[in-house]
């Protein structure tokens, strides 16, 4: 995702970070170095440097730092990215579970009833247009509980 336009409030104490078509908000006190009402931000500008998915910002006191589209999307919670993020991490523990898994992948992929190919999509955690389903029944026949606990947001 690429950061359109990026703007800070002083009196807010916060960014406020166009992207997608959405204005998300990103905290001072999130930032490092975190800006002070004694060192407070001067100026803020889409980094082409990071390819456009980051930001940076300079302090009064010279000090710069710098923010990551993905730290303004977990902050803010947003759900395609807390989506992806599940995936990935679900990917990755198979991939762990596989490499210590007595079973060969192709008998995985006999269990799974699919393909060498798909069993490859689905280790790859680069590729979120796989469904929780597919991740979920790899855990399974890899022996694995898969529980999904949903709970109130803490504070």
């Amino acid at each position: 995702m690429k950061i359109r336009s990026v703007r800070f409030n002083n009196k807010r104490k916060d960014f406020e970070v166009g992207a997608s078509g959405k204005t998300y908000a990103f905290p001072y006190v999130k930032a490092t170095p975190s800006p002070t009402s004694e060192d407070p931000v001067i100026q803020a500008y889409v980094d082409k440097e990071l390819g456009g998915e980051g930001f940076t910002y300079e302090l009064q006191s010279g000090k710069t730092g710098t923010v990551h589209v993905e730290q303004i999307l977990e902050y803010n919670r947003d759900p395609n990215y807390m989506r992806d993020l599940m995936l990935y991490k679900l990917t990755v523990e198979a991939q762990r579970r596989i490499a210590g898994s007595p079973l060969s992948k192709r008998e995985i992929v006999r269990r799974l009833g699919t393909s060498a190919t798909q069993l490859y999509r689905l280790l790859d955690q680069t590729n979120y247009k796989k469904s929780l389903d597919q991740l979920v029944s790899l855990l399974q026949l890899l022996e694995c509980d898969v529980d999904l606990v949903v709970r109130a947001k803490s504070a």
